[in-house]
């Protein structure tokens, strides 16, 4: 289904899409270093980072990807699965989830909104899966502003974690 939001299509994505999420998770990666956040992603290209490359088209061919385009050119990524990685030290649900494993967008189009239509997607696909939760992780550092967005949109902070010495945060939004 192609959903459009303030000039945002968002479309179902696939392993095709692989590259332009890899220069976006990329671009991400160097605009977070530029200001000065080297904690959250690290310093290495996405695509240069073991696993990086596999990782991504795993997210497009065993997850439910969608892609933002604007104009016909991708400008955002969202990847949606059942739960949470194995790898995330999260406490389970004993419901049917939707989660969101991967949340990115093109930092030459920031202030456009596209994450929020891509997370508001996220809400309607959970609704029309007949699932009533939909949960995301994320880094929980610097000024906390990756988790004043989730609650921008709708989600509520439920359990703080470590993996390793990165400080996360796991957030619920109810779309029943």
């Amino acid at each position: 289904m192609n959903v459009t939001t303030h000039g945002i299509r968002i479309r179902p994505g696939s392993l095709a899409d692989a590259p332009a999420i890899l220069d976006m998770l990329d671009s991400a990666v160097a605009w977070m270093n530029g200001r000065g956040n080297t904690e959250q992603w690290g310093t290495t290209p996405y695509s240069q980072k073991p696993g990086g490359v596999a990782r991504v088209e795993r997210y497009t061919t065993e997850n439910a990807p969608y892609i933002a385009e604007l104009d016909g050119k991708p400008v955002g990524a969202l990847v949606l699965d059942s739960g949470p990685s194995p790898q995330m030290p999260i406490a389970p649900v004993e419901e049917p989830e939707r989660y969101v494993r991967l949340l990115v967008s093109d930092r030459r189009y920031a202030g456009l909104g596209i994450g929020a239509a891509l997370l508001a997607h996220a809400a309607e696909e959970t609704r029309r899966a007949g699932v009533e939760l939909l949960r995301v992780d994320c880094w929980a550092g610097g000024g906390g502003e990756l988790v004043a967005f989730y609650e921008r949109n709708g989600f509520n902070p439920t359990d703080r974690f470590l993996s390793g010495d990165w400080p996360g945060q796991a957030l619920a939004r109810r779309v029943g």
